[in-house]
Formats: C-alpha cells, structure tokens, sequence
C-alpha cells in the first residue's frame, strides 16, 4: 500500500479510501492515480486482514448435512450465487451426516470468524448451534431445529405430498408406497411421511404405506408388487436419494418401467427424463431457496429484528411417462 501511496503522489490514507468502501470521497483525478498505480504494480488487497482489521470478513458459512445429495449442491449453488453477488464469499463443510463432525466443522466456522451462517443440519448439537446462533446471524434450511428461534427457508412438505397424491389419484393409481430415506429426526422427512399418511386415511379410495431405504428395501419392494391390491400401484419417492435406489432395485428385479407400476419423485434430477418414459416429479425451486437463504440472513446482518420468519415454496409438478394414465 505504501508502493501504490508513493508511485500515485498519495497518503496512504488515500489509497485506503479507494481500496475499501469510502471511494467517493476521493477526487476522480486522486482515484485514476491511484487506480494506474495499482495496476502498474500488479497490487492486491489482503481481503482477510483487511476484515478483520474492520472486525468484518464478509466470509459465510454453509454446514451441510450431506453434500452429495444432488438437493444439497443444488442449494449450495443459489447460495453462492447470491453472496457473490453481495461481494460475500462461502465457506462451505459437510457434515456427512456424522455428528462428531458437524461438532467439528461448527468449532471450526467460529474460528474463521464467519459473520453468518447457513445451516442444513440433522440438529444433535443444539447448544452449540444455540451458543452460535447468540454471536451471529443464523438462517436454517430445509430442516427445522425447535430449539433455534431462526428464520426457515425450505419447501412446503405437506402441499408437495398433497399435489403427488392428488396427481397419482387423478392418473388412477390406488395403492401407494412412500419409500424415504431413513429416519434420523430430519423435521422434512417427519413432515413428509406425516403428510401422506394424514392424506391416505382421508381418502377411501386409496391404500397406503411408507418404507424406509435400508438393505431389507428389495425384498419389501418385491412383496408389494406380488401383493393383491385395491388397484394400480404407484411409488412416491420422498427425494433424489429415494429415487435413485428405487431406480434401480426396480431394474434389478426386472420391473417394467413403467409398465406395471408407477412413480412419482419429490426433486427434480437431471436423469430422470432419461429413465423409461422419463420420471415424473415436483420440483424444488432449489435456486431460489438458496438465494432467499442468503437474502435472510443479510437482513439479519443489516439489523433485521422481525421474529423468526418461515419461507416455504411450492414444489412444481413436472409429468412425465412414469404416471401414465390407469384404467
């Protein structure tokens, strides 16, 4: 900074001022030395001991629950983009839905002096997320934690099943299998099964019952296709994770897809109009959930003090060949 001060005929204060955010209060011809010169000396600003010289690192963190689910990155991206767009940089840990390492990852984004943070976690560490929603903003994603006064950015579970059931019923399916990832607490996947059962039992016309993905899942599969039922049958998976094993346990009992049963997934994937007639499925605005993650937690950041505030989109529902119309 001295270089570009002495090369541009400046104070250090000067080129202070137009490296950070008082620009304007220099004189244009001041700025254009001091631009030359920067460039002349190929210069560039330590952003992090500029931060925390300012007790700003405009560093964000992300903790997510597992970042190979294609939801995840989907997220991750919208995300990013929004903070790149507010000169904002992500700092990005997967938990791998490993307890011992979400503690970790939570230690290590208080040490980088994250100004907020953006959590899609299973939530077995409520203090130490209470302890850091207390020193900085904090927005969740996807999954709720009770015990966390913050705002909520996900999708609406329950009108998301309602439009899979409702589609289902209309195209003639009667006997319906949720299959979901296995339960670990994950608020989404609790209102998801809770929702499809509540519309099942409102519904004479139809049966329904909800498995879990695990190793016994083929062997369930098999005794639901060979089971009488009161009509058409139908899987709704409860996201890409789901749909992926369903896929393929399908395939590897030599299941017709999608002649002789149908499905519906919740999450939209790249490969699903690749498979059979394509894949029918309600899709989440992961985008702009994403963005809107972001927006909320730089509300905070900017001295938002409104209560805890709920953001849940609707999924849209994109048809396919898997839900064909039934007799």
């Amino acid at each position: 900074m001295n270089d570009v001060a002495d090369l541009a005929g400046v104070s250090k204060a000067s080129v202070s001022r137009f490296i950070g955010e008082d620009r304007q209060l220099l004189s244009d011809a001041i700025a254009l030395r001091i631009e030359q010169a920067i460039e002349t000396l190929g210069y560039r600003p330590n952003q992090m001991a500029r931060g925390l010289k300012r007790g700003r690192t405009r560093l964000i963190g992300m903790l997510v629950a597992d970042i190979r689910n294609p939801y995840s990155v989907a997220v991750m991206h919208g995300v990013e983009t929004a903070c790149r767009r507010h000169g904002y940089s992500l700092v990005v840990c997967n938990t791998d839905r490993d307890d011992e390492q979400e503690r970790l990852h939570l230690a290590a984004l208080r040490s980088y002096n994250v100004e907020g943070l953006i959590v899609n976690t299973l939530g077995h560490h409520v203090d130490e997320l209470r302890q850091l929603h207390e020193e900085l903003p904090m927005v969740l994603i996807d999954r709720k934690v009770e015990q966390l006064p913050s705002d909520l950015v996900g999708l609406n579970n329950a009108d998301a099943v309602r439009q899979a059931i409702d589609h289902l019923e209309q195209q003639g399916y009667r006997d319906i299998l949720l299959i979901s990832e296995q339960q670990d607490g994950t608020s989404s996947r609790l209102e998801r099964v809770a929702a499809f059962n509540l519309l099942i039992a409102e519904r004479n016309n139809l049966r329904g019952q909800v498995l879990e993905t695990g190793d016994a899942l083929g062997q369930q599969l098999q005794t639901f296709l060979a089971a009488p039922g009161p009509g058409p049958k139908a899987l709704f998976t409860g996201n890409g994770v789901a749909t992926l094993t369903c896929t393929r346990l399908l395939r590897e009992l030599g299941c017709p897809l999608f002649d002789d049963i149908g499905l519906i997934a919740l999450d939209e994937l790249d490969w699903y109009p690749l498979v059979g007639t394509g894949i029918t499925s309600l899709a989440q605005p992961t985008e702009k959930i994403g963005v809107t993650a972001f927006e909320c937690l730089l509300d905070r950041l900017r001295g938002e003090q409104e209560p805890p505030r709920l953001y849940d989109f609707a999924a849209q529902l994109i048809v396919r060949g898997s839900t064909r119309k039934r007799p």
